[in-house]
């Protein structure tokens, strides 16, 4: 398929992408950090895989408040990860290997250690004081009630000139503004760089909330603050500043763009990403992922309910059909892992449910997102203790949770092991040896005590296993066009057992059914004159979808025949 002869066509549109989180892949040098040259070591791995992109989660110097998302140097690697020869290195390799490699863009906000944050907060007549978003206490208070996603206020007060900078984030994590035109021409400046050194696209971190409310309103309260996200996500001048970008930067290359578009909805996600719009080429919507959201958001332990699963998968196939394109993902570094949210993580059901997500994404519509490890169908790692999680979001909102509201901390623990992100942060299982084979060293974070059972070694010397069966339905996605440009139709939207639908292009045609469920479903749905095209279960269904039953079946065209 790879010669392109569907009209529309596009290279990322029949590629498969693989996100690398660097701090936790390979480590090469015993420090038990994950770097460059641990990923190149993993090159060949991932092209046995079948993968066409890397994601590489930011490898930028940063001081790490963030895990990498707060950047000091858009124009340098962090030294954990090694230096600009590495990867010069990783790029020059992965190419060779034709893999491209697409970098995360992390310009709503930098680190408060980027030169310009330590120019701008000098004074108020700086040069970069306006590269960043700076208001007058109200009341001798902060300018709004607005919260920030990571606990405690949105504001930060700083005493050298007596205001206060926004940072939607953690407070090391101040907002850009992007009201300012020297600002958003550095950053088209820094793309430039990247893109002339031969990188293929950004994925671009909550690029939707560039552009604030100018009138910055209090929010809706909720907990102890204000909602800000009516009045960030999707601002004013957004995509006048996006279609800005691609008359700059982007439609000047043969490039992939994705953006991570918080809070976004079918009709905005046309206007980021429709065909004629000159903006980006898809984004990235949470819907799905926030399924089983409770009474405090994230933080909850309620399962998936698939028909409310099946109704956001529909609207957003159809919604987005002949004017944009989807990017289809299950889990990535800011959720918990894939198979024990969406499948079952048990030892009896783990490898069924994981091969079964992996065959409902792969044969939709648009371009599929592998996470690492979860080709290997790696589970969340419920930490017991709240030492032994390092991500900023989880340990601030523990503290918030249970020391200013008043949550029992055994009832905080468990949201953390359901929908903690060092869920999916664990290091690469890579083999049974100490450490999973991640690193010598001492990991920077536990890693999941199943590695012995859960390991790419053992996986990729096993015919059965998830590893190989991902390689299997990779390989049909290159192959069938069908699976890539087919036409998306939603089947047995009612039940709440069986995930179902069809793909359609001229006259071939391929049906899938998964069972989302540790039951046997009754099925009588086997489409007539249809051949089996992929499945994770040896025989073919009889009367029956087996727990966690994934099957494909084709109908070719008459020439295929």
């Amino acid at each position: 398929m790879r010669n392109q002869r569907w009209k529309g066509s596009k290279w990322w549109k029949e590629a498969v992408v693989y996100q690398i989180y660097p701090r936790s892949f390979c480590d090469s040098n015993g420090d038990g950090i994950g770097d460059l040259p641990g990923i190149i070591s993993k090159l060949d791995y991932l092209k046995q895989l079948g993968i066409d992109i890397i994601w590489l989660s930011p490898v930028y110097r940063s001081p790490n408040d963030d895990n990498g998302y707060d950047i000091s140097d858009y124009q340098d690697i962090m030294e954990e990860f090694g230096n600009m020869d590495d990867f010069d290195s990783l790029l020059r390799e992965a190419h060779e290997r034709n893999i491209r490699i697409v970098m995360d863009l992390v310009v709503n906000h930098t680190s408060d250690e980027h030169a310009w944050f330590v120019e701008s907060r000098k004074s108020k007549d700086n040069p970069y004081r306006d590269f960043y978003i700076w208001k007058d206490p109200k009341d001798g208070k902060e300018p709004n009630n607005w919260g920030s996603w990571f606990s405690g206020s949105a504001w930060q007060y700083d005493e050298a000139t007596g205001m206060y900078y926004l940072h939607i984030f953690s407070k090391k994590q101040p907002d850009l503004n992007w009201d300012n035109s020297a600002l958003r021409h550095k950053v088209y400046d820094m793309m430039h760089w990247w893109l002339e050194k031969g990188v293929d696209g950004f994925r671009m971190d909550v690029i939707s909330l560039i552009s604030k409310d100018p009138n910055f309103p209090d929010g809706e309260v909720n907990g102890l603050y204000g909602d800000l996200s009516p009045y960030c996500a999707h601002g004013p001048h957004v995509h006048e500043y996006l279609q800005e970008m691609n008359r700059e930067v982007l439609s000047k290359y043969d490039i992939m763009t994705v953006g991570e578009t918080s809070c976004v909805t079918v009709e905005e996600a046309k206007k980021y990403a429709g065909k004629d719009r000159n903006e980006l080429d898809m984004v990235f919507q949470f819907e799905h992922v926030s399924l089983g959201e409770g009474k405090y958001g994230k933080w909850s332990t309620d399962p998936v309910n698939l028909k409310e699963l099946k109704a956001v998968w529909k609207k957003w196939e159809e919604g987005l059909e002949g004017v944009s394109w989807n990017a289809l993902f299950w889990g990535n570094h800011d959720q918990p892992r894939a198979v024990s949210k969406f499948g079952n993580d048990s030892s009896e059901y783990r490898e069924r449910s994981a091969k079964m997500l992996a065959l409902c994404q792969m044969f939709m519509k648009g371009t599929p997102y592998v996470y690492q490890g979860e080709e290997l169908g790696m589970t969340n790692a419920s930490f017991d203790r709240l030492s032994d999680y390092r991500d900023v979001e989880s340990i601030n909102a523990y503290h918030e949770m249970v020391e200013q509201q008043g949550m029992p901390a055994e009832e905080m623990m468990s949201y953390l092991k359901r929908a903690g992100r060092d869920n999916a942060r664990t290091p690469m299982q890579w083999n049974g040896d100490v450490n999973a084979g991640f690193t010598t060293g001492e990991p920077w974070i536990a890693v999941n005590s199943n590695y012995r059972e859960i390991n790419a070694k053992r996986q990729m010397d096993d015919p059965r296993s998830v590893y190989n069966f991902y390689r299997e339905i990779i390989r049909l996605r290159h192959e069938e066009e069908v699976i890539v440009y087919g036409d998306f139709e939603m089947l047995l939207e009612e039940s709440d057992q069986i995930f179902a639908y069809k793909r359609k292009l001229r006259e071939t045609e391929v049906f899938v059914f998964c069972n989302f469920t540790p039951n046997h479903v009754k099925f009588e749905e086997q489409p007539a004159k249809a051949s089996v095209l992929a499945g994770n279960y040896e025989e073919e269904p009889g009367g029956y979808l087996r727990p966690y039953e994934a099957v494909a079946y084709k109908i070719s065209a008459p020439e295929e025949s």
